[in-house]
Order: C-alpha cells, then structure tokens, then sequence
C-alpha cells in the first residue's frame, strides 16, 4: 500500500466488539443492513475461502507490486534512465501508488452498482498488458515508463483494489477478521516475494525486457487464478451511498479533518525508505548482494506487524496505537540519516517495516471509529484516503529532488522524517478532540 499502500484495508480484530465488522473495505458497510442477522453468512465453505484466496491473489500482485517499487527507482537510477533525476523516476512509482486510491473511488462505486466482474477481469487485464508493455520500453525513454508503469499500472490497481477486497465481505461476519487478516498479507507477501524475483531478473541474465516480461508472466498467472477464483454472493445495494452527500458531512466532522491531514503528512514521508533504502545501500558502498535484500527486511517485518496489529491494538487502543507507530515511523526516518552500514540496514528496515505495518492496519480501523453512522463508512474511506493519498503522489519526488544527483541523504530524511512527525501531531490532536467530544456526549 505499499502499503501510502494505498493502505490495505484490514480489520483489526477488537473491532468486532465494537460493533465494526464493516470496517474492512471501502465499500462494505453497504452490506451491513443486508446482513444483520449471521446465520444469513456462509462463514466458510469453498466458495467463500476461494474468493477469500482470490482476494489475496490480488493483493499480491496489485499493491504488493505496488510497493516494490524501490527495486525499479535502484535500477532505473542507475542503469535504465540515467538521463532522468532521482526525482523525476519517483514520479513513477508515487503516481502509481496514488491512483490506487484515486481510481477507487470510481471502482468503489461502480463496484455498488453491481459491476464486480467487469472491474476485476478489466484491472487483470490492464495489468498484464502494462506490464508486458513495460517490457517493451527502451532505455532512457521515460514517457514509456512512466505511461506504462506509473499511469497504467496504476488504473489497472485501482480498479481491482476495493473490489477485492469488498467482495469478501459477502461470506464472512464472524470470521470476517480472519479472513481480512488473510487478505491483507496478501500485499506484504508480495512485497517480499517481487522484490527477490526483479532483483535477480533485471540485474540477472535475462535483463531489464526479458526479465520484465517473465514478471508479467507469473502476475498474469496470479491475476487469471484470482478471477477464476472469486464469486460474489450478494446482490448490489438499492441505493449506493452518495459521496457528495458524505464529503459534505466530512468537512464539518473536526477530528476526521485532523485524520486526513495526519494521514497526508505522514505519507509524504512514508513512501521514502520503501524507495530509496535499497538505492542508499548500494551507494553507502554495501555489498549490491545485501542492498537487494534489504527491501525484503523491511518488508517481512512489516507483515509480522500486521499479522499481530489487531492484538496489540485491542490493548492500547486504536488512535495510540496510530500515533505511537507514526512518530516511531518517522523518528526511524530520521535514524536513516545514520545509515552506512549492514547493521544499521537490518535496524532501519525491521523497525521501520514494523511501524509502516502498524499503521497501514489501523488506517480502516480508525476511520471506522470516527464514522457515527457505518452505512457511510464505505465512502468515507474513499474520501479520507483519496486526498491523504496526495500526500504519497508530492512526497517520494520531492524526496528524490532534495537527493539530488549528488546524492545528499541527510537532506531527503530529514524531509521525510520532519512531514512524518507532522503527521503524528495531527493524529495527537485529533485523539484529543475525539476524546474530549466523547466525553462532552457522556456528560
């Protein structure tokens, strides 16, 4: 999102006692006045876990590819567009990232409308088809890349992300944190896994074209799988939710313009160490062996932290838990100023892997906290996570033309460290409204 990944939508397992079990995906709480009574959920079956495998699938492919982007912004900068700024190649990767968000809110709402298939078999097929045409491009030419890569990479997984994930919504209740929770390493499992496989690929024999290509070859694979794979259940709301109706709402709710803002600082520096880490390794005169893995560390620890986000969250609550991991987040951003070495990597890429997790898994369900009415909270997240998002399109490029092509580390993570912790005190100031209007109600 990654996961920001645009954030994977996950839910937390406290949430279910507080009577959140939409909270999942963009667009699920549509399906909760359809479902209130849980014997009308399956809560398993074939059908239910091969759609739930099918979601997974694409999650796998769609962010998890999305957030390997840093093997691409390492390769491009020193091998396939030498012409181009470091700058100029993050255009690349955060305009993919924000358009995931950015053509959900279209997804989403087509999605209301009954057409699941249509934008799922659409997306797959945009993807492979981008990625086959990425293999095509030539060196120094970047329109190619960044039309392929960044625009249509981008559409093509926004078009797919909400309606994967929705979709599981019609199965489960009970079981739907299990599920989601399944869903969601999905993202991460292929931030570790496209990652080794482009690393090896593009600076292997095969080279940037075949190498490309055999990546798109094993992601159409997946895609094919996961349409073969996923069914919906349910018909389509009668009346979708209206979202001019809901942003209006939005603007007047004070603690969720807090949320907004604290989610669009601290993605304007969340999406530096996914970037630039295995780049900074490399020119820090670590072994180019290492440096590959080193977005894979980061990686892995940020799937342990989702995996085990919903426990610890049912301890500290979520808006603590939120704020403890965006100022840990980006006081390690800040730590990368100190990088040069292998152990400072491993440091670094745990930790930080580690908090982006966290935050990406409480994303929904704090949305879903400051939502008084869940039938919007479907649109709600749209809104809250397509203008945060810009927050990801201006930061990685602006990161990268303070990096300049001199290669000033200290000057990018200060940035990006400076935005993050900015981010942490809009999420701080929001608790402290939210709280205090808590207790202005009890009274």
């Amino acid at each position: 999102m990654p996961e920001s990944e645009p954030p994977m939508l996950y839910t937390a397992p406290q949430q279910d006692k507080e009577g959140s079990e939409t909270l999942e995906g963009s667009h699920l709480a549509k399906d909760s006045n359809v479902s209130s009574h849980p014997h009308e959920f399956p809560e398993g079956g074939l059908a239910a876990w091969t759609t739930t495998f099918g979601a997974f699938l694409i999650q796998v492919c769609g962010f998890g590819y999305t957030t390997s982007f840093g093997v691409y912004q390492d390769f491009y900068t020193q091998h396939y567009l030498t012409n181009e700024t470091s700058s100029a190649i993050s255009w690349i990767g955060s305009l993919n990232t924000f358009l995931v968000t950015a053509v959900g809110l279209m997804s989403g709402s087509l999605y209301d409308r009954g057409y699941f298939y249509h934008l799922v078999i659409a997306g797959s097929l945009l993807q492979s088809f981008c990625l086959f045409m990425l293999s095509l491009s030539k060196p120094d030419q970047y329109y190619q890349i960044f039309l392929a890569q960044g625009v249509g990479l981008g559409i093509a997984s926004g078009l797919v992300y909400v309606p994967s994930i929705a979709v599981v919504s019609h199965y489960f209740r009970r079981r739907r944190t299990l599920a989601m929770t399944f869903v969601a390493s999905g993202s991460s499992l292929g931030a570790v896994i496209h990652p080794i496989m482009l690393n090896n690929l593009l600076n292997g024999r095969l080279g940037f074209g075949n190498g490309v290509r055999a990546s798109a070859g094993f992601v159409s694979v997946l895609l094919l799988i996961a349409c073969l794979c996923m069914r919906t259940r349910l018909d389509p709301p009668m009346t979708p939710t209206n979202y001019i109706v809901a942003a209006k709402k939005c603007i007047r709710d004070v603690p969720f313009i807090f949320m907004i803002a604290g989610g669009f600082f601290f993605q304007a520096g969340f999406y530096y160490p996914l970037f630039f880490i295995q780049l900074d390794s490399i020119k820090h005169g670590l072994s180019v062996t290492f440096s590959f893995y080193s977005l894979v560390i980061l990686n892995v620890s940020n799937c342990v932290a989702r995996v085990t986000s919903g426990f610890i969250a049912a301890s500290t609550g979520v808006p603590n838990l939120i704020i403890a991991a965006t100022i840990s987040g980006g006081l390690v951003i800040l730590g990368m100023i100190g990088l040069s070495s292998l152990a400072s990597v491993i440091v670094l890429g745990v930790v930080y892997g580690y908090c982006a997790g966290l935050y990406i898994a409480m994303m929904a369900p704090l949305a879903a906290i400051l939502t008084p009415d869940l039938s919007e909270l479907g649109a709600r997240m749209g809104v809250s996570f397509f203008i945060s998002g810009f927050g990801s399109l201006i930061g990685a490029p602006i990161s990268g033309a303070l990096l300049t092509s001199n290669y000033t580390w200290w000057v990018p993570a200060v940035f990006s460290g400076v935005v993050s912790v900015t981010g942490s005190m809009m999420y701080m100031i929001m608790r402290f409204i939210f709280v205090r209007r808590q207790i202005k109600d009890k009274a």
